[in-house]
């Protein structure tokens, strides 16, 4: 069975001068449902690029990218933004919470995206927020959150049309130890729960314990990884 991220010889370059500046070299990535793939390296090793082509927000220059069975060289631009509201799931570095909608909106507001019926959309929020353990601060404003409530409630975000796919970016980099710890076994968690194929790019590697694989970017390429436990 395909897994429902699949990467085949990506290769990705930028415009740098009067020349090309190669960001992703021939990369090959396959991550399977209810995994968890940790890609860790140097700032400018090209781990953002990765997530951004994983997303289908940059088409490369050659390869194939396969989210959820779709090629997506082949969708037009109405597609892959189709492809990424419904079957990938973004997690950003920063929250991004919108300062006026409560906690259980946030998620209503990305079904409401995709067309769901409001009541139903208010249940999914609410169970997902049970989930990432803020069922009693589902009406509370962001303002009212500390940091890593806000980020649980980004990662229930990215989860609310039921995604094949998570890409999470660097999750853990404004949160103390003890906090990051916490978010990452979530993310663990709810890989699992809900048979995700999930990309966290990290420089953290304090707790890659916990993740399935871990693989290392440089230059532009990735390392043969290496299966966790």
């Amino acid at each position: 069975m395909t897994a429902p991220l699949l990467l085949e010889s990506v290769t990705l370059t930028y415009p740098d001068g009067d020349g090309r500046l190669t960001a992703l070299d021939d990369v090959s990535l396959a991550v399977p449902a209810g995994t968890l793939t940790a890609c860790v390296g140097p700032s400018g090793s090209g781990k953002s690029s990765l997530l951004a082509v994983a997303a289908t927000l940059i088409a490369p220059d050659r390869g194939r990218v396969v989210v959820a069975g779709a090629e997506t060289g082949s969708l037009s631009a109405g597609e892959r933004a189709a492809l990424r509201r419904d079957r990938i799931g973004i997690v950003f570095q920063q929250p991004n919470l919108l300062p006026s909608l409560t906690a259980a909106e946030q998620l209503q507001v990305m079904a409401h995206l995709s067309g769901a019926k409001p009541a139903g959309a208010r249940v999914r929020a609410l169970e997902l927020l049970d989930a990432v353990g803020l069922a009693d601060l589902a009406d509370r404003r962001p303002h009212q959150l500390s940091g890593g409530q806000r980020q649980r409630v980004n990662i229930a975000r990215a989860l609310m049309n039921g995604p094949s796919v998570l890409l999470v970016d660097e999750p853990t980099s404004a949160l103390d130890h003890a906090r990051g710890a916490a978010v990452l076994d979530l993310l663990v968690r709810l890989t699992r729960e809900r048979a995700t194929a999930t990309v966290l790019v990290t420089h953290d590697v304090g707790h890659l314990e916990r993740v399935d694989h871990v693989v290392e970017m440089g230059d532009g390429r990735l390392g043969a990884g290496r299966v966790v436990g």
